[in-house]
């Protein structure tokens, strides 16, 4: 199969009502904002979820969630070591080969190998990947737009029920309302180190698309955070037209009211660039 084409580069507008878009543990798990008080989803969140959208629409995933894996592996270095074959795992070249066509992340987004041992077991191999994600941040601030509430159970965790113990009491933290937009590029000098295909790069539009179905939770109620817009465009040019920052800089987002509510409060613009065009895409 033959590798990438021509350079890809997409932008992701993301809604979000009543949800955790992404919980910072540092923070009691609050919404993530930046020093700005914008809100933030950090690169790894993003390409979790895409991994999970790939993953359930029948693709080989190596980085799976301890929650959410489809096979016995319970390590990254079993999973390895239990598909690649033996006669690979000591080769680097041929390691990269079988891990790159064995699992579309690996290919996509890189990936690093390193396992302790000795000559015989151990093993530190690096992949660059082709599709690189930027974090996602909010248009206007969240930091005042961001709600703690407290819970409680209203049953025993253990004993003989008499008594609700100390772990009773807990916090939930939502984002009340919130855009974010993020950014990504595909690069095919590097996918054809990792033989990404253009096969593959409609797989990830495809998850980028719905990359909240089947992803509800108690922090993440469904239909609480939305893919609004996709905006892909596609060079004609391995090196591509444009540099990828000034494809990124064609789409603004601003919010026309000081406490935006929905989607509906704020400016959305798409420059153009001669010769580029842009697929414009609904979100599910």
């Amino acid at each position: 199969m033959s590798t990438l084409k021509n350079k890809i580069d997409f932008a992701v507008i993301v809604s979000v009502n009543n949800a955790n878009p992404n919980g910072d543990p540092l923070n009691g798990n609050r919404p993530r904002v930046n020093f700005d008080g914008l809100g933030e989803l950090s690169d790894v969140s993003i390409k979790r979820k895409i991994r999970n959208r790939l993953m359930q629409e029948g693709q080989s995933i190596f980085v799976q969630s301890d929650d959410n894996r489809v096979d016995d592996y319970r390590s990254l270095r079993n999973r390895a070591e239990g598909t690649i074959k033996k006669s690979d795992l000591k080769d680097e070249s041929k390691y990269r080969e079988s891990a790159c066509k064995e699992w579309i992340d690996v290919r996509s987004f890189g990936q690093v190998f390193a396992f302790k041992g000795g000559e015989e077991s151990g093993v530190s191999i690096g992949i660059r990947g082709p599709v690189s994600i930027h974090p996602a941040f909010s248009v206007a601030p969240v930091l005042d737009r961001i709600s703690s509430t407290q819970i409680t159970k209203s049953v025993s965790g253990e004993g003989d029920g008499s008594k609700r113990g100390s772990d009773t009491m807990g916090m939930k933290h939502r984002v009340d309302h919130g855009v974010y937009v993020f950014y990504g590029s595909m690069n095919p000098q590097l996918a054809e180190k990792t033989g990404f295909s253009d096969k593959d790069a409609e797989a990830i539009k495809e998850a980028i698309k719905t990359l909240f179905r089947n992803d509800a939770s108690s922090a993440r109620p469904e239909g609480s955070m939305e893919v609004y817009k996709v905006y892909w465009w596609e060079h004609n040019s391995k090196n591509g037209q444009y540099s990828s920052a000034k494809v990124h800089r064609l789409l603004k987002v601003e919010a026309t009211t000081e406490q935006p509510k929905s989607i509906d409060d704020y400016k959305i613009t798409l420059g153009g660039l001669d010769g580029l065009n842009c697929e414009e895409i609904d979100g599910e």
